[in-house]
């Protein structure tokens, strides 16, 4: 909103720096300054609202560490970042971007998803929550959204350069070039030489069904992403701190696929209007940095499901945006080593169950977050060395953009 009003001030009245609204790197550190502002100022008013309404967390006695102290703790902490999302993007972005308008409804959409399964849990006194099926729906539900508008909608582009040269007249070094805005089902393929992939490649049925494969895929990546968000959110501050880094780099991607500039000198696809979802992304790191501030050791409020699904689809759906997606193996490796721990823990118990009778474990415990509680480690030295690795997944994730 404060970009129209902004634009319309400098156009009419000429106000002195109001131009400074035009540029993506201004707003993108104005969203993510009132992001966090926000969680500052008003997280600790919603965790005390929590605690009045006995919104408190139930805990299974798992025999890990620290466990039983934090039964009763606030949990629906989501709500605060889903605020601090929602506020600075509506402010600070164009709402008219059809990426932006993908990126709220993707908040709204699962955060009403986890909301219901905490709800479910924390008033209707059901620890299951929200019935697995349900979730799943959901789930698909969005997925079918996002790649129905990704496949269909006429804003949604790359673009193809005819003939180019960079005027050096200008200071800005402006392109002149006449280019081609090309409707295609085109994405990246990581470490890969001339790293492109369109989805047409595995329609195999003569008619053009390309669109049913695209939006099965981006069911399955919405899908796959949430759930290892929700998976990894097991103590304190995992879930958050993990997913700012996937966050910050995910906004540079962002950044760099949405300039021209930057496009033609990494050789990257250049995505027109995607540079908007960079002012989204600092909205959603700056969310997950002010909520961390309540939620690293010991936790003051869990994000709870509200949180988690959210974080966890609004990821999906920024790759899916930027033509990443197949970066987030490599980029949410942690999310995937966390869902892979639990697939391998169930599958490995089931079968040595039909097989010996009895039931075995990799683990001591899945997720892997537990194994390493089982194993004595303390919650502050788990996370950290996530943290870590999350960091060096992200730098390697970026290094794709010349390693090929």
């Amino acid at each position: 909103m404060f970009y129209y009003l902004f634009e319309y001030l400098d156009k009419h009245y000429d106000l002195v720096g109001a131009g400074v609204f035009r540029f993506i790197s201004f707003r993108a550190g104005m969203a993510m300054f009132f992001s966090l502002l926000i969680a500052l100022l008003f997280g600790r008013k919603l965790i005390d609202y929590l605690r009045y309404l006995q919104v408190g967390e139930s805990i299974r006695d798992l025999g890990l560490q620290g466990q039983l102290e934090k039964k009763g703790t606030p949990t629906m902490g989501g709500l605060m970042i889903i605020g601090c999302i929602l506020i600075p993007t509506l402010l600070f972005a164009r709402i008219d971007n059809v990426y932006v308008v993908l990126m709220v409804i993707c908040t709204v959409w699962m955060g009403l998803i986890g909301f219901m399964d905490d709800y479910i849990k924390v008033f209707k006194k059901n620890k299951e929550g929200l019935e697995g099926k349900f979730k799943i729906v959901g789930q698909v539900g969005l997925g079918l959204i996002v790649g129905l508008v990704l496949y269909f909608n006429e804003n949604v582009t790359i673009r193809k350069y005819l003939t180019k040269t960079i005027s050096t007249a200008t200071a800005d070094g402006t392109i002149q070039s006449s280019f081609l805005d090309e409707h295609s089902t085109k994405t990246t393929i990581p470490f890969f030489k001339g790293n492109e992939f369109d989805y047409s490649f595995l329609n195999f049925m003569g008619d053009d069904y390309t669109w049913i494969i695209y939006v099965l895929v981006v069911i399955f990546i919405v899908t796959a992403v949430s759930n290892g968000a929700n998976i990894t959110d097991g103590i304190d501050g995992l879930a958050a701190g993990t997913s700012a880094i996937i966050g910050v780099a995910l906004a540079v991607l962002a950044y760099v696929s949405g300039n021209a500039i930057f496009a033609d000198y990494l050789n990257i696809m250049y995505i027109p209007n995607s540079g908007e979802v960079v002012i989204f992304c600092a909205a959603f790191v700056g969310a997950c940095i002010g909520f961390l501030w309540y939620n690293s050791y010991p936790a003051q409020v869990f994000m709870g499901d509200t949180g988690s699904l959210t974080l966890g689809g609004l990821i999906a759906v920024i790759a899916l945006c930027v033509r990443k997606e197949f970066l987030l193996v490599v980029l949410c490796g942690i999310f995937l080593v966390e869902n892979l721990s639990v697939m391998i823990q169930v599958g490995y118990f089931k079968y040595t169950k039909k097989k010996y009778g009895e039931g075995r474990r990799i683990f001591l415990m899945s997720p892997l977050h537990h194994h390493y509680q089982k194993k004595g480690y303390h919650e502050i030295k788990i996370v950290t060395r996530f943290w870590i690795v999350g960091i060096l997944l992200a730098i390697l994730s970026l290094a794709t953009l010349k390693l090929r």
